[in-house]
Parts: C-alpha cells; structure tokens; sequence
C-alpha cells in the first residue's frame, strides 16, 4: 500500500507513522532522513541539498523531488511506503503522482491525523525536557515528581525554543497555509482520510488500521 501521511505539528504524526510501518512491513519515508541519508553519503543529490541548507535556504521543489523520487525507486517501496513530510505542496503532489503513474503506481490513500490547534498548544507548550539527560516530560500528561527537576538525573528540565506558544503558532499558521490545498488535492481523489487525533495513541492506531484494511 501507497500512503501519504498528513497531519498538523504535534498531532502524533510521527508515532502512527512508526505503528503503521511496523505492522505492514513498509519502509517509513522522511525527506528530513532522506536528505540526511545522501548528504551523510555525498552522493550528488546529497551534495546539492546541502549547498542550499548551508545557506539557510529551503531546498527547492524540483530537488526534493528528484531525491523522493530515487528512495521510491529503491527495492524496499516495491510492496509500498509510506510518505510523512512529503508532498508539502500541490506542485509535490503532481509530481509525485505523474511519476507514480510511471511505474504503474498511485497514492492509494492520504491519511490525516486531525487534531484541534487549541489541544496542539496544550501538547506542545506543555512539553519539557531534561538538559542534561534528554528524558522527555509533560507539565498535564506525564510531570515529574519534582516540578523543574528530572526523576532519572535530578536536572534541570527545559521547554524547547520551538515549543513555547508564539512558535507553535507560527508552526501552524505555516501548515494551515501549505497543508491545506493538498488536503482539498487528496480529497477531490477521493483519496483523504481523516482520524480524529485527539484519542488515545491505540485507538488512533486502530482507526488506521481500520481505514488502511481495504488496501491491502
């Protein structure tokens, strides 16, 4: 099966994505890892992307295309993938398609984690980390037992940068902004399926595994 994953900042994107590749046995394809992959092996495509993130500059389109389009050509996609952080735009999306249409695939199905922007905020704003350890903690869903210290090191525990509210807000405007037309792209396909996301991690899982039975 051919999925495309969407699903705002902090909606649990990443952990379905790690069940659902599990339980299908389909490779979990990242461009933030892909573009890792190549630039950590210097390969051509690899080489390129880096000039443009050195800079500080997005990598354009037709680059990001070019590297998807190598990793789906790879022996591990020939039973399906599963697609999170690409296609961000309509453009992507086409492209993807025309080059699916090629190997005689398609995208079978977009599935969309929803989650409302206010339950967003109080995931992300909520979340600490501990500076010296890393261990991960949440000021509702999972505290410490000291406030401000961690229970495995005693350190200090710290909200990212990119977790305080004004990023977040910034975060989801620009999804909101990008995401959106892709969403009406899959849906006029007939191909976008939305799972509320504001449910237990399992239930979420099951939903999906509900929704993705009719394509395998």
């Amino acid at each position: 099966m051919n999925i495309v994953l969407l699903g705002p900042p902090g909606a649990g994107k990443g952990t379905q994505a790690k069940k659902i590749v599990q339980e299908y046995s389909i490779p979990h394809i990242s461009t933030g890892d892909i573009f890792r992959k190549n630039i950590a092996e210097q390969t051509p495509l690899g080489k390129k992307a880096k000039e443009y993130i050195d800079q500080g500059l997005l990598v354009p389109d037709e680059l990001t295309i070019d590297i998807v389009k190598d990793r789906l050509m790879q022996e591990d996609c020939k039973t399906g993938f599963l697609l999170d952080g690409f296609p961000r735009t309509v453009f992507q999306a086409e492209a993807l398609d025309l080059f699916l249409k090629e190997l005689d695939k398609a995208i079978e199905c977009s599935l969309l984690i929803e989650v409302p922007r206010e339950n967003i905020l109080v995931r992300m704003t909520g979340r600490r980390m501990c500076k010296n350890c890393g261990a991960s903690y949440h000021v509702t869903f999972n505290p410490p037992k000291v406030e401000g210290k961690c229970d495995l090191c005693e350190g200090p525990l710290v909200q990212r940068k990119d977790d305080t509210e004004a990023t977040v807000k910034e975060r989801l405007k620009v999804y909101d902004e990008q995401t959106q037309p892709l969403i009406d792209y899959y849906a006029a396909q007939n191909k976008l399926i939305e799972i509320d996301g504001t449910q237990d991690i399992d239930v979420v899982f099951d939903k999906a595994k509900d929704v993705l039975k009719r394509f395998e």
